[in-house]
């Protein structure tokens, strides 16, 4: 029987982890599930690209986050 509760990690934290802890980090003590799911897609090819692809773009994968979600939050 097919799941379609599909998880994707990127090393030990899965991509939602990673999301709840940069809004946590940069004070937003909630779970936007919202902004989350509008922007699942663009994070998940930014976080599959090689280091050199995206230092093409002008990104390091620290940066992934910020650079999603750059237009609500100034972090």
């Amino acid at each position: 029987m097919p799941r379609d509760n599909v998880q994707i990690g990127m090393g030990h934290a899965s991509i939602h982890q990673k999301i709840d802890r940069y809004f946590l980090e940069i004070g937003l003590g909630l779970n936007p599930y919202a902004l989350r799911r509008g922007r699942l897609r663009e994070i998940i090819v930014l976080e599959s690209a090689t280091d050199a692809q995206l230092a093409e773009l002008g990104l390091r994968r620290e940066e992934i986050l910020s650079f999603v979600f750059r237009d609500i939050l100034a972090a």
